[in-house]
């Protein structure tokens, strides 16, 4: 058996475990444990599951500490980048070590954290709309332009993203129309598809957000790389101005993002759950 510990930011839900908790196969551990029926047994007598596993590798002695995140989604593949289980892995290093910084060691790079009052923030570096770092099959940035039915923009925020400006989120059946443009030819590596609605008129005062997250295969309740990707673009057609801090709204939540010289920023809210232990194979008992 081992200890596993449950967290969600904004709704975004991660199972975390140490990376050197004797698992064989974390594709499988992963598979098992991010089952939204046959998941983990809540502290109240529930079964849930989780938006992916985190493995995580702490280095306490580098200064600032830092953490080797890998992040194992539920259809068992590992994503590069991950803004929210960013913001939850530096307020699981915080409790490990007291410290507020930190570097997260991913993928798809290094990522600064801040562990503060108002919530976690990381630096999430440049956004880019290259084709080639997207990746898409064009030879040019993908902007505004119709994919299986849908007008999207593709930027990569540590994770590709095609990011669809619509009239009302809510209006839209996400299930339906993101499959398509997820699994679109012109995106090789396939793209996280997000879409977004001003919640005002007049100058931007934040955006509703829906996200439908590769490796995940569904929507889920909240995505930090969409935030990001959601006023990156909103950036990109000169709706957000560069220093501006834009509230962004998923269904879980409120995150905030904020368009820098240098890339962008995203703080938030984290929240620990529980802790239970579970067999290292991720086989929990069946009911």
């Amino acid at each position: 058996m081992i200890t596993v510990e449950k967290y969600h930011g904004t709704g975004n839900d991660f199972v975390v475990v140490a990376a050197d908790a004797p698992v064989e196969d974390r594709e499988a551990f992963a598979r098992r444990l991010a089952d939204r029926e046959t998941g983990l047994d809540h502290p109240d007598g529930e079964r849930v599951g989780a938006d992916g596993v985190l493995f995580l590798d702490l280095d306490a002695d580098a200064e600032p500490p830092r953490v080797e995140m890998t992040l194992v989604q539920p259809d068992g593949s590992i994503a590069e980048m991950c803004g929210n289980g960013a913001r939850v892995v530096a307020t699981w290093a915080a409790a490990e070590t007291g410290r507020r910084a930190f570097v997260i060691d991913t993928p798809a790079g290094e990522y600064p954290a801040e562990v503060g009052r108002e919530g976690v923030t990381i630096g999430m570096g440049e956004p880019t709309f290259d084709s080639g770092a997207v990746p898409t099959t064009l030879g040019e940035s993908l902007i505004e332009r119709e994919v299986e039915g849908l007008t999207v923009t593709a930027v990569n925020t540590g994770v590709p993203h095609a990011v669809a400006f619509v009239e009302d989120v809510a209006d839209v059946d996400l299930e339906r129309v993101a499959p398509p443009v997820r699994h679109a030819d012109v995106f090789p590596e396939g793209a996280n598809v997000t879409i977004a609605s001003e919640r005002t008129a007049g100058p931007v005062q934040g955006y509703d957000q829906r996200t439908f997250e590769r490796g995940v295969e569904g929507e889920t309740r909240s995505c930090g790389t969409g935030a990001v990707a959601v006023v990156a673009a909103a950036h990109e057609r000169g709706d957000v101005e560069t220093g501006q801090s834009v509230p962004v709204h998923p269904p879980g939540g409120r995150l905030v993002v904020t368009r820098t010289e240098t890339g962008a920023t995203l703080q938030g809210p984290v929240e620990r759950e529980f802790e239970t232990t579970v067999p290292a194979d991720g086989q929990v008992a069946q009911r």
